[in-house]
């Protein structure tokens, strides 16, 4: 079993920069990470993914240029850059394990979850 915690989140006016953190805890192994975030009202939805490598990252076309994600395999701990945010950027963002080694834009492929993080973007 492996505990995923997030940090990092905020109130921010747009334009602003933030950086999360996911720390992983317990049975960790070779596996991708991800970064999903759910809007009020609407579905949970992918943002970003990276393998265990750090060699492959996958973006939605939303966040893409504006968020980075990396790992430190040493630290057990996965991050989101995230710069010029729009209050569209407004939800809670959850990190994610996934069960293969690649990272994936598909929640089914995930089977442990964080508690989330919740970031708020002022206009």
């Amino acid at each position: 079993q492996v505990q995923l915690v997030e940090s990092g989140g905020g109130l921010v006016q747009a334009g602003a920069s933030l950086r999360l953190s996911c720390a992983a805890s317990g049975r960790t192994f070779k596996n991708g990470m991800g970064w999903f975030r759910q809007a009020p009202g609407k579905e949970r939805e992918f943002a970003a993914a990276i393998s265990w490598s750090g060699g492959s990252t996958y973006y939605a076309d939303s966040v893409k240029d504006r968020f980075t994600i990396s790992r430190d395999n040493a630290k057990n701990t996965v991050y989101l850059q995230m710069n010029s945010l729009k209050p569209e950027d407004t939800a809670v963002y959850y990190c994610a394990r996934s069960k293969i080694a690649a990272g994936t834009r598909w929640g089914f492929e995930y089977d442990s979850w964080g508690q989330g993080t919740q970031v708020t973007v002022s206009a």
